[in-house]
């Protein structure tokens, strides 16, 4: 059997017994099955294992139709999302940890550990991150992004203080990683994705959110993204959410193992050469959390700094990480 067809068959056993009775008791028609709108950057990271999904018909075989509703970025996505235009859409934890405090019952599955890190030229002289103090540092997401919330706290334990003894430079991540390549700024932060084309253009890793994270005492695996679900779609889906995450976790399998599945995406990928595609295909499968459920405990760590560092600005009215903020599957 082709490697391929093996690891299909492999998604279809983990499928489970759920799916079995999906297929015994719904009608074949795709129509029939429940949908679910997932509104995401078609131009995006996530559309890879969305379009996994869809071409492998990972959906219909675990009990679902998977809508996709392309947005123009994250925000708006949220709107799309708590207007009622879309079932779920991908975002961090900390975003659901905040609606949750503010009333809306929402929650969240573990898509990916990928958040990123601290990158320098190739020939720059920074061995640490104490070597930035009087430098500029390119970030992209802003002041609040949560890698430089834990690049803040770890530069906070080392007895320095990150963002009143560096220069930073905030921009959107295409600007940030043109800064960073041409020698602009002396280092930089940008989401994953773009840290593997940093990479490609020969930038070299200083130190990484999980290297900070884990120096904290935080869990380096904690996934940071995910599929966020309306608690009313949880009860009258179950079956229809249940599928999304064994659906997910096949399509991971799937582009975890088999560099096929990565030469047919790779035309959306939006790789320059060859050293970019493989840079954010090796990039997308570091970033791929291991099945089972998070530890809270660390979740709750993590939080804290959140809340210590972000404030309100952040996390709004949360104190502490409130119930509910993972989705009760076994995902």
């Amino acid at each position: 059997m082709h490697v391929l067809e093996k690891l299909r068959e492999q998604a279809r056993r983990a499928a489970g017994v759920a799916a079995v009775v999906a297929a015994s008791v719904l009608p074949a028609g795709a129509q029939d099955l429940p949908v679910l709108r997932v509104a995401a950057q078609m131009a995006g990271t996530v559309n890879w294992e969305l379009q996994t999904i869809r071409h492998h018909g990972l959906d219909r075989e675990n009990g679902f139709e998977l809508e996709l509703m392309d947005v123009a970025g994250s925000t708006a996505g949220q709107v799309a999302f708590l207007g009622g235009e879309a079932d779920v859409i991908v975002s961090d934890w900390i975003w659901v940890a905040r609606q949750r405090a503010e009333g809306q019952d929402i929650a969240f599955i573990p898509f990916s550990v990928a958040v990123g890190g601290v990158m320098v030229p190739k020939d720059s002289d920074a061995e640490t991150l104490e070597d930035l103090k009087g430098r500029q540092i390119g970030i992209a997401g802003g002041p609040l992004d949560k890698g430089w919330m834990i690049m803040r706290a770890y530069a906070a334990q080392q007895g320095w203080d990150l963002a009143a003894e560096t220069e930073q430079v905030f921009g959107a991540p295409p600007i940030i990683y043109q800064a960073g390549v041409r020698g602009e700024v002396a280092a930089v932060m940008n989401f994953w994705h773009f840290m593997a084309k940093q990479e490609a253009a020969g930038m070299r890793h200083l130190i990484s959110i999980a290297e900070a994270a884990e120096a904290l005492g935080l869990d380096p695996q904690t996934p940071l993204l995910g599929y966020i679900v309306k608690g009313e779609t949880l009860a009258e889906k179950p079956e229809a959410i249940a599928g999304l995450a064994r659906a997910s976790r096949a399509a991971k399998e799937l582009l975890r193992e088999s560099d096929e599945e990565w030469e047919r995406l790779r035309p959306i990928m939006g790789a320059e050469n060859d050293a970019e595609f493989e840079a954010l295909r090796e990039g997308f499968r570091a970033g791929i959390p291991e099945p089972g459920a998070v530890d809270e405990e660390s979740i709750a760590r993590f939080f804290a700094v959140m809340v210590e560092l972000g404030g309100p600005d952040l996390v709004g009215a949360a104190t502490e990480l409130p119930e509910g903020v993972f989705a009760p599957l076994d995902h």
